[in-house]
């Protein structure tokens, strides 16, 4: 009966092609608002690591003065000194444990059609690369040795070693950066997370922009005395110097932990309160604040990855999808409201109420998915153009399997909701009445 109604829907509609187009039309602009600004926000928003985003942390500790300290004051740094990522690097807590800054200058290579190139990048530690499973095009990350050491060593990305050497493997060849020689050790495979968790501070672009070009370690940036490329809070003087900044409460580094397991949170944090405490007996953290852990998910939220904006868009353009429904169910009365005949010699033929109503939600039905598809090619025409306005949006305009399932779906609840009312209309025609006016 179900396929008997929906082959009378479509006939139905074809009998009045301009009101069908309308209907659909006025569906389908309201479902593309709503979806293509709901996929921006799906993106911004989604779980980037799935897999292991609930055993992967950032601690904050609270290095600052007494001066114009309040109690129980919320620290507002999101980074940590440098002291304290040496000591959280030599701690042995977790699986991986990494620090993180970011470092600017250009490229040089021994092409001539080149030139210099200007790159941003991340001096880090080889953890970095299995604890954010980022893969490898081309060689690997460097050894530990490199680490402890400060080899003159990098990993380029993919985007990067392609503008370098094209599509050749780059592994043992040598580059200029920084004003020093290194030798490349491996080249990553495309990774572009959204957002770009493990670099949200100070990230060049922010959370959506592109990605780094050159991975170094650490302590070859330490080495090289290079600064952070972001900001730096220093809440109390420092010695002149390099060293005297590396021995400042400045904080200025980013860290992040992972651990075995998601329970083993509670004995990461226990290992951050009792190191504030030893430092405390140091003369360091004399305000003993809370310290804090924060899992991807919680961290994205503390630095406000998705803005109120972002959400207020949103409802608006949902809200825009009910205006397009209440025109929609205007249309569908006028459409229903000249078949009483219909209705009415249908009802005196034997067919009851219930039956009507599953004819006419049926047409409904079809007006949606029609909708839907009318919808779906306008959400992926405004996401490419919404794509093509920077490089930030670009990253966000992808629609997935997930968005465009829910295109159709609630293309189809909107048309069922509309028709509603002008099913319940059509029903309750009185076939005494239709016969008699014939």
């Amino acid at each position: 009966m179900f396929q008997y109604y929906f082959n009378l829907g479509v006939r139905n509609l074809r009998r009045n092609p301009v009101l069908t187009t309308l209907m659909a039309l006025t569906l389908a602009i309201g479902v593309a608002a709503s979806i293509s600004t709901l996929t921006i926000l799906h993106m911004m928003s989604g779980d980037p690591i799935p897999e292991k985003s609930d055993r992967l942390f950032v601690p904050l500790v609270d290095a600052g003065p007494l001066d114009r300290y309040t109690p129980g004051q919320e620290p507002n740094d999101d980074q940590i000194t440098y002291t304290d990522a040496v000591n959280f690097l030599q701690s042995g807590q977790g699986v991986h444990r990494t620090a993180l800054f970011g470092v600017d200058g250009s490229v040089e290579t021994q092409r001539a059609d080149l030139g210099v190139i200007a790159a941003i990048g991340v001096a880090t530690t080889a953890d970095f690369f299995p604890m954010f499973n980022v893969p490898f095009l081309h060689g690997a990350a460097w050894s530990n040795a490199d680490d402890q050491n400060g080899g003159n060593v990098v990993v380029l990305s993919r985007p990067m070693g392609e503008k370098l050497f094209g599509k050749d493997d780059p592994v043992g060849k040598r580059i200029r950066f920084l004003g020093a020689d290194f030798q490349v050790v491996g080249e990553l495979d495309t990774w572009e997370p959204v957002p770009r968790f493990a670099h949200l501070m100070n990230a060049g672009g922010g959370a959506f922009g592109q990605i780094d070009d050159i991975y170094m370690p650490f302590r070859t940036a330490i080495r090289m005395q290079e600064r952070n490329d972001g900001k730096t809070s220093c809440e109390s003087r420092n010695d002149p110097g390099y060293d005297g900044f590396l021995a400042s409460e400045c904080t200025w580094l980013q860290f992040w932990f992972e651990t075995k397991s998601a329970s083993d949170r509670s004995q990461l944090q226990s290992y951050l309160d009792a190191y504030s405490h030893e430092q405390l007996k140091l003369n360091r953290m004399p305000r003993q604040n809370t310290n804090r852990l924060f899992n991807v998910n919680e961290w994205m939220s503390r630095l406000h990855v998705v803005s109120n904006d972002n959400r207020v868009s949103t409802v608006l353009a949902f809200a825009f999808l009910l205006l397009c429904l209440v025109n929609t169910i205007g249309l569908l009365l006028a459409k229903f409201s000249v078949r009483a005949g219909e209705v009415g010699v249908r009802r005196a033929l034997g067919a009851s109420r219930a039956e009507i109503f599953k004819q006419f939600l049926t047409e409904s039905a079809v007006v949606g998915l029609v909708g839907g598809v009318l919808g779906l090619l306008l959400s992926l025409g405004a996401l490419y153009l919404i794509g093509k306005q920077s490089t930030r949006f670009e990253v966000l305009a992808h629609m997935d399997w997930q968005m465009l399932g829910l295109t159709f779906v609630l293309a189809l609840l909107a048309s069922i909701l509309a028709g509603l009312l002008p099913t319940w209309r059509a029903c309750q025609v009185l076939p005494a009445l239709q016969l008699k006016s014939q």
